[in-house]
């Protein structure tokens, strides 16, 4: 059987790029596991927002050397099914048709896990690894999250969404956040992940500052009312009948786990299983799935929950395209159900030919 052809897209210019390449390596080595079954085509978009095709080794792309390589060719991904993939552009002024069977878009953040390249590969109808256009866009602005959540009632934290004309009323917004949410609060840009942006609230000047910062990575933002308890974050993966793995606990060195917390700070644990009763664990990982299948999720998706100092069971964000670092808890999460990260990666692909009922054998 010929192998099966799977670009691997990482990079990308949002301010998760670096998370992105780390990932990639990863995802990479573990395809690359299965070396008689795919042959791997690997797809760098630089900060500038440049496409390339990248033929030097994968430790390149973890140290993000990878851009500057004297070999990279430049290419454009076709929204022509014909083209079934990328449009290598030559030297001499031609160009080559590189076709591909699959798609692992291993990008973070905005024009990566937010239906923007979703929809490409949907129009070139190029099997794809992960959620579809809407279900993307859905879960990655936390807004919408709250909202379709709340109406299949599963329970979030109290939320007060602002955009950015909203500005000229601050003082009013803010004055209504203290009457509805009450300190600590957390303030978010509303389309961003790995908690870039985000801030914590204990009076009004940092409440004002946080949400001026968060509106300089979005257009909108979202205040949400602190929730006291243990972060758990539980991991899924399927189609029509997903699964969801043990839970996991963050146990964050910052007073939160934000991006610091999550990449640079050593001190930050995890725990796998989750140190919560067995009855909990059961409850969030039902409660995962249900969230999944709410907002229409395909693939994977890591949820993110709280525990509450009451033992309330509260949903915080759900990401579409979980890292894939060797600290990312997704891996972690799958490894500990007795799924190799080669064979994690083996059933994504899988899932995204199924889901375009391409015969993978």
């Amino acid at each position: 059987m010929a192998k099966l052809k799977v670009a691997v897209i990482f990079g990308g210019k949002s301010n998760e790029h670096d998370v992105s390449v780390v990932s990639a390596a990863h995802v990479i080595r573990s395809i690359s596991a299965n070396s008689d079954r795919y042959e791997i085509i690997c797809i760098g978009i630089t900060k500038k927002g440049h496409w390339v095709r990248f033929m030097g080794s994968v430790e390149d792309i973890e140290n993000g050397s990878w851009a500057e390589n004297p070999d990279n060719a430049a290419c454009i991904f076709s929204p022509d099914p014909v083209h079934r993939g990328f449009i290598q552009l030559e030297n001499d002024g031609s160009y080559t048709n590189i076709k591909v069977d699959a798609v692992f878009p291993v990008l973070h953040g905005k024009n990566g896990e937010d239906g923007t390249i979703q929809g490409i590969f949907q129009m070139a109808e190029i099997p794809f690894v992960g959620c579809d256009l809407l279900s993307s866009a859905c879960c990655m602005d936390k807004d919408v999250t709250h909202t379709i959540l709340e109406a299949h009632g599963i329970r979030t934290a109290k939320w007060i969404s602002m955009i950015y004309r909203d500005m000229k009323q601050l003082d009013e917004k803010c004055a209504q956040m203290e009457k509805e949410l009450g300190y600590p609060m957390y303030v978010k840009p509303a389309n961003c992940g790995s908690s870039v942006g985000i801030s914590k609230a204990h009076n009004y000047d940092e409440l004002k500052a946080g949400i001026k910062a968060a509106f300089s990575h979005d257009q909108k933002v979202v205040v949400e009312q602190g929730i006291v308890g243990i972060e758990l974050e539980c991991a899924v993966m399927g189609n029509d009948e997903p699964f969801a793995s043990t839970v996991g606990e963050i146990a964050a060195a910052n007073e939160f786990y934000d991006y610091d917390a999550k990449y640079n700070n050593a001190d930050s644990k995890t725990y796998i299983p989750a140190r919560v009763s067995e009855d909990k664990i059961n409850e969030v990982r039902e409660a995962a799935v249900k969230a999944f299948k709410a907002m229409g999720c395909e693939g994977l998706a890591r949820c993110d929950f709280f525990l509450s100092d009451k033992g309330e069971v509260i949903l915080n964000e759900i990401n579409t395209l979980p890292g894939h670092t060797k600290i990312s808890m997704y891996p972690k999460l799958m490894e500990h159900a007795g799924i190799s990260y080669a064979e994690q990666e083996d059933r994504l692909i899988k899932l995204a030919l199924d889901r375009s009922e391409v015969d993978y054998e």
